[in-house]
């Protein structure tokens, strides 16, 4: 055992794993029987990988003879694993916030996306904006979450709808994960809607014969990485076929599966999905008995957006139903132009009071099983060694108060450690 690490935070009130027995997600009770360890230390090498975690007294005994770039007294603190936002679009330019006032007089999302505006309106800015522009707000963004405390993000593109901006907000993707400690999940979104001038046919056939194929050859010559492939499987939008047409080119070049689906009308998209063996499927505010049957039967993970019900004013995902059924349930902030927030922990929040989640179940939603959203739950999502040593730490005596504590987190979180290193030092946190 090597004798230099890179950080020991020692003796917190409450380590919270999550779980401890190298889970890939949970369900059912699993979500409501959190592993904590009470008095705990956590141990973090010098890969940034966690080396142990257990009872103060164990890990002050198991140590005693090693050394550390820094240690953390957590006394009365509690230590949390880092949060994972299952679905963004942080790369977009041009804001939204006249459209929220639309919104607030009635306009619905579908009518404002009709008459030009929505998702058109952040793609006519997006294509316009350079590259170096875009990469300057997504850092910003991505540092607020930080603050936040998510350490693992999903990032789409989607606000070019033709290859050449396309590329360019994957590339921005790209190199925000070279440049920044928080980790990233890349998302191919070029059916996020159907391009002016064009109709969904000629939208699918390009994605096709043009987009697709591009996406192929820069991620076999190493120079692009991206993780998944998205459709905004909707009424208006890209139907049942012409979305399961391009989920399965994009599976065949790698991708994960993990799109938009049943938000504003039932499409069948959760049947579908599951039959695809898709990874995820996000909203879901309109899905069937069938279509949660099928997701809970393929392990596909159910990632909801309560900030989109709230500020669209829809109907709540049915969260309950889906955990009882033994879905896999795991949460995102969907941030973007039209549902603008950084915070998970608000969106944990908005989870246990708007879709009557538990707080064990909102925490298990926005760690292990969102991680397992994006393919990465063998890495993140809880404290187990040999994951990566990513991590919050609350001035707080309970873990909850990061949920409790509507809007509260910013005087909450005393730390986010990124594999190992602090990469947010928080002066300004209250004693409760």
């Amino acid at each position: 055992m090597s004798r230099n690490h890179r950080l020991l935070v020692k003796n917190a009130k409450q380590v919270v794993l999550i779980c401890n027995n190298g889970e890939k997600y949970l369900t059912k009770n699993g979500m409501t029987n959190l592993s904590v360890i009470e008095n705990g230390s956590v141990v973090i090498g010098s890969d940034g990988l966690i080396k142990a975690v257990g009872p103060a007294e164990t890990i002050r005994a198991q140590f005693s003879e090693a050394s550390f770039d820094a240690v953390i007294d957590a006394a009365g603190m509690c230590v949390l694993p880092g949060l994972v936002d299952a679905h963004t679009h942080p790369v977009w330019a041009g804001d939204r916030v006249h459209e929220f006032a639309m919104k607030l007089a009635g306009a619905t999302y579908m009518e404002l996306h009709r008459a030009g505006g929505g998702i058109h309106h952040t793609v006519e800015h997006t294509r316009t904006a350079a590259a170096a522009d875009l990469l300057a707000s997504l850092r910003s963004r991505l540092q607020r979450m930080q603050r936040a405390g998510t350490t693992l993000v999903e990032c789409k593109s989607g606000y070019g709808l033709e290859l050449h901006t396309e590329l360019k907000m994957l590339e921005v993707i790209d190199e925000a994960r070279r440049s920044l400690p928080i980790s990233i999940s890349s998302t191919y979104c070029g059916a996020h809607a159907v391009p002016r001038g064009r109709t969904a046919a000629e939208a699918t056939e390009d994605i096709l014969r043009v987009q697709l194929p591009r996406l192929k050859e820069l991620m076999s010559a190493g120079t692009l990485q991206v993780h998944n492939i998205d459709v905004f499987c909707e009424r208006g939008v890209f139907d049942l076929q012409s979305t399961r047409t391009i989920l399965q080119a994009g599976k065949e070049l790698g991708l994960n599966i993990n799109f938009h689906g049943d938000e504003l009308h039932p499409m069948n998209s959760a049947e579908m999905g599951a039959e695809l063996g898709a990874l995820a499927i996000s909203h879901l505010e309109e899905v069937t008995d069938e279509g949660i049957a099928a997701m809970a039967k393929a392990k596909t993970a159910a990632v909801l957006l309560p900030t989109t019900a709230y500020i669209l004013r829809l109907p709540q995902p049915r969260a309950r139903d889906m955990l009882d059924a033994g879905v896999i349930v795991a949460l995102g902030s969907d941030f973007n132009p039209n549902a603008y927030c950084c915070s998970m922990p608000v969106v944990m929040h908005l989870a246990c009071v708007n879709m009557r989640m538990s707080m064990t179940e909102a925490l298990a939603a926005a760690t292990v099983n969102a991680a397992f959203a994006l393919g990465r739950s063998d890495t993140h999502g809880s404290l187990e060694v040999g994951k990566h040593g990513d991590l919050l730490i609350l001035n707080a005596p309970r873990w909850e108060h990061l949920i409790y504590q509507l809007g509260g987190h910013q005087e909450v979180i005393r730390y986010v450690v990124i594999r190992g290193n602090v990469v947010y030092d928080n002066d300004k946190t209250l004693d409760l």
